[in-house]
């Protein structure tokens, strides 16, 4: 299974939602990455900034994959690669 930006995006608003409290529409997130730093995700809520490494998005995308399609993953299974966009391969 493969699951684009958009879902990515949505699993990490909703998890970071879900630990600060607030509605996930109160969430935003931008993905990117580096050589330096690999996966990485820039996150606003309520006017404050924070980052997320990538351990941070795989548990988000285990909790997503849970929560939306009633699939339990691991971190092991998720594979996260981008060119114009970003993905995460889900091994079954």
């Amino acid at each position: 299974m493969r699951i684009y930006t958009d879902e990515i995006i949505n699993a990490i608003c909703l998890n970071i939602a879900d630990r600060k409290g607030v509605s996930p529409s109160d969430v935003e997130a931008q993905l990117s990455w580096d050589e330096e730093y690999g996966f990485t995700a820039e996150v606003w809520v309520q006017g404050r900034s924070q980052y997320l490494v990538e351990a941070n998005l795989l548990e988000a995308i285990e909790q997503y994959m849970y929560k939306q399609y009633g699939k339990r993953v691991f971190r092991s299974q998720i594979t996260l690669d981008a060119d114009e966009d970003f993905w995460a391969d889900i091994a079954e």
